[in-house]
Order: C-alpha cells, then structure tokens, then sequence
C-alpha cells in the first residue's frame, strides 16, 4: 500500500513538472509582436530594427522614457543598451491593446460618440419669490385712530376685500354734519355741490358721501380692505394708534403670480438670453410643470455660488405654490443645433485639458485631447479631437483619472495584469526592459555590489528590481547628502532602498546585505 501511494505522489509531481515545462515553451517562444498583429508597412525613409525587420518608432533608456532617440546604441543614463518601441507593439502613436479577460473584470464599457440634434439647454435650480409687482400698500389719507384691527401677525393669509382695520376719523363729522345743514335748509344746488367738493378734500370716499343723501346720517369710521390676494408681509400698526396721513399701515403681497429665480453657472452666463423658454418642476411634485419664458437677467454674479440671476414669472392662480420653493429648471435654447455628444463620464479631466480614451479600429487604447462644451444631460459637447461613430471608454477611468496615469497605466494594462491606483508602475509588452513611472512616495528595495562611491552618488551592480520589472543591471543612485553612508566602501555587498524623485532615484537607505529584511 505505502509503494502504491509513493508511485502516485512521483507520478504527480513528474505530471506537474512536465506541465511547468510546456508553460515555459508555450511563454519563450511565443509569436513576434509583428506576427501576432497586423503587418506594419514600411517606407525606405522608415526606421527599421535590422534583427527583426520591424518597424521603429524611435529608440529609449526604459529609465527614462521621455527622451527619444533616432539609433540605437548604449544609453547616456545609465550602462544598458538603448530599447527600440516598434510600430506595431503599442508604441505612443498606436496605443495598447487589453487582454479581454482583463477588461471584462475592470468593468471596461465602451460608448460610441453620435452626432444629435439638440437644443443649447441647460439645468438649474430656482427659488420662488414675491412678485414686487403685485405688492399693494394699505395708507391713510387722514389723521385717525385704529378703531379695531382685523390683521393680527405680519404673513397671515388674506383674501381679496378682507378688512384689515377699522379706522376713527374725528375731522369727517364736522363737513358732513354741514352738508346735511345744508341739505335740511333747502340751499340750492350749488352750495351743495361745493360742500361735496370740501368733503372730496378731505379724503372723505365717494360711498360715504353718497350715503349722507340716503340714511342722512355722517359717518365717521372707514374700513381699509385688503386690495389683493396673497399675505400681509408688513403690519406696522396696532389697536388704538394714532396714524397720519401718507403713514403705511400693512403691506399685501400677491400670490396670484410669482417670480422664479434661477441660478444660472457663471460658465453659462454668455449663452443665456431673455425668452428661453423655462420648465420647472418642484421636489415635492415632480408631476406637476411650470412654465415660462426668461424675463430679465439681473445684473451682476454671486461672489459667493458664482452664478447670474435670471427671473421669470409664474403663473400661481390656483396657490399651490409658496415662497421659498427650490425648483428644479431645465431652461431651453431657442432652436436645435447638430451637436457631437459624448457621454459625461467617458470625458476624464486633468484640470490643463479633457481626455478620453480612444479604442481604435484594431481594438487598441490610446489617450486623445478633446475640445469639449456644454453638458447636455448626461452628455457633453465635443468641440474637437474626435469624429462621429468613434469608440471610446465609458467607465473604468479611475484607473486613468490623471495624466500619469494616462502615462504608466496604460502600458501596465497591456501586459494583462490589474494595476494599483496608487504606487502605479508599468511594463512593456514583448519581454523588454520596462519603463516605470513609480509614485513618488513609492519604495523599492534590492541587493546589489558597490562599484563605485562620490559624494553624489553611489553606483550599484544590483539584482533584479520585480517591483518595477527591471532586470538585474549597474546603475548610479544619488545620495540624499555628500555625508550620507560615509561607511559605504566599493566592493561591498549591500541592501538598499530608493525612491523615485525629481532628480532621479535616491538612496534612502543603505546597510549591510544581511541586514535586508
């Protein structure tokens, strides 16, 4: 039984080799970038790689990406041979291309850039307001006292001819009491007529005038009555005050109409104009719609929203809207305009430009500047940089959300695997050296042989680097000081940590290789 068991373990891990062994075939001697993908034509002026035949872009130090070079040769930065980025292996003018497993677990969507008739609308909010328009003032005319008052609190709702107080004119009885003398003495026509007109003067009304002839009595208490529909926003008057003439008793605001405020973005004020047509609809109802058309813009922008003031009125004849109310406005252009659409979230912005992420014809990624709008729904305006029935990424740009993502994430993904949104690093496709665009707070760690030691740097024949991908190689690290490791000797095998900076990579720490951790 225990030779049994013994032969099937040997069996099994002879299998298990033997699998490791085709993996490694299968990996090395995989088809050329040039095979696999779609042949590159090339010219006589082209630059052509005399060990493949394929086509060059240009020749670099994976060290130091950005700078080109038009042969090849040994790298001015550091003791490698300069790498050639071909044509047709994902090179800055072709883009990458992603492993479909790999975007079906990054969530990768695509959208396809349209071209729409649309109006130049936009959304914004408004609030309600009184119309100042439809606001009445409640005055006297006359020296009285307030007989009774109707209105008790300023903003109690009131109807249109409800009392709001009842006021005591003593000066009334004296031109009235000598009307009716007059009245009652025969006197002719005339000399009542000029006794109308004394009472006309005194501000006495035509109603009470005209009541002496009928129940021949003077009258000496008017009562004021709301003019209007809406609510008392001023009551500046008690019960027993005196009030004199030209003094404001209360104020009515209307509520029949009202005014809708709307915040237009400063980024909009130049495209807005009077008579856009305006839908508005309230949080509490979205059933119900508001209509109207732009009145007047105010001038000036808010210092504090940076936005310019727009007002229309709104028609309020059934009350069901009060002051106050935050509104939800969609304001309409006044004609449809073909625009090129793009969805909102396949834009990414940097905060210098807008990007997108252009998927070309053979199904490889590369980064492409627009010129973008206005938003239009969920969409935005491009103004350039793409044409209609493009394919762009509509979702995953966390990955790529600012311009050194767009630099080290991108190669990363070509290689199939998933990348960190912090620290990022990149490989290149075909087994190359790699370039990298480490973060800079990001530590790397390896081994390596002191070869030589100045107060500026200290070069390392180090071992490979998995972190950034490179390969083992000699290079020069600068030290943070001229003092720093002064017990650094060349000849020495030590452990080492740097980071990337401005100026290059820097040593932050340098001991004894049996003090790596």
């Amino acid at each position: 039984m225990q030779k049994k068991l013994l032969a099937r373990a040997a069996l099994m891990v002879f299998a298990a080799a033997a699998l490791l062994a085709v993996g490694y075939v299968a990996g090395t001697h995989r088809p050329a970038a040039g095979e696999a993908s779609a042949a590159v034509t090339t010219t006589p002026g082209d630059k052509v790689d005399p060990k493949t035949g394929r086509k060059v872009l240009y020749w670099h130090d994976p060290m130091v990406p950005a700078q080109h070079f038009d042969k090849p040769g040994k790298s001015p930065f550091m003791d490698m041979q300069l790498e050639p980025v071909y044509a047709d292996e994902g090179g800055s003018s072709t883009g990458i291309k992603i492993d479909s497993g790999l975007q079906q677990n990054l969530g990768i969507r695509y959208a396809t850039v349209r071209r729409q008739e649309t109006s130049d609308g936009f959304d914004a909010v408004g609030t309600t307001q009184f119309d100042e328009s439809q606001s009445d003032v409640v005055q006297t005319r006359v020296t009285g006292y307030i007989d009774r008052l109707y209105a008790s609190a300023p903003m109690q709702r009131i109807a249109k001819g409800a009392p709001i107080a009842s006021l005591f004119v003593p000066d009334w009885l004296a031109p009235q009491e000598e009307y009716l003398a007059l009245r009652r003495g025969g006197m002719d026509s005339s000399m009542l007529e000029a006794s109308r007109a004394r009472m006309r003067a005194l501000s006495i009304p035509e109603g009470i005038i005209a009541a002496l002839d009928s129940t021949g009595k003077a009258q000496t208490h008017i009562v004021l009555s709301s003019p209007e529909t809406g609510v008392i926003s001023e009551l500046n008057v008690r019960d027993g005050a005196m009030v004199t003439p030209g003094q404001t008793l209360a104020k009515v605001a209307g509520l029949s109409k009202l005014w809708l405020i709307v915040e237009i973005p400063e980024a909009l004020a130049l495209s807005v104009r009077p008579g856009m047509s305006v839908d508005a609809t309230f949080a509490g109802d979205p059933a119900q719609h508001f209509k109207g058309q732009l009145r007047e813009i105010l001038p000036g922008i808010s210092t504090t929203s940076r936005t310019l003031q727009a007002r229309l009125e709104l028609d309020n004849s059934t009350f069901r809207l009060t002051p106050g109310m935050l509104m939800r406005v969609r304001v309409a252009g006044k004609k449809a305009e073909s625009r090129l659409l793009v969805p909102s979230e396949a834009v990414i912005t940097t905060g210098k430009r807008s990007v997108v992420i252009l998927k070309n014809g053979d199904g490889r990624l590369q980064p492409a500047t627009v010129t973008v709008g206005n938003d239009i729904g969920n969409d935005t305006e491009v103004l350039g940089g793409l044409n209609d029935g493009d394919t762009v990424v509509a979702s995953g740009q966390f990955l790529i959300d600012s311009e050194a993502s767009l630099k080290s994430v991108l190669p990363r993904l070509a290689s199939g695997s998933a990348p960190s949104v912090t620290g990022t690093t990149s490989a290149t496709t075909g087994g190359s050296a790699p370039t990298s665009a480490p973060a800079a707070t990001q530590t790397y760690e390896t081994i390596g042989k002191v070869e030589n030691v100045t107060p500026k740097d200290i070069t390392f024949s180090h071992q490979p680097v998995p972190a950034l991908g490179w390969p083992a190689m000699t290079m020069t690290f600068n030290k943070p000081a001229s003092d720093a490791f002064a017990d650094v000797k060349p000849g020495q095998t030590m452990h080492f940590v740097f980071r990337q900076s401005d100026d290059g990579y820097q040593l932050t720490k340098v001991e004894a290789a049996g003090g790596a951790k």
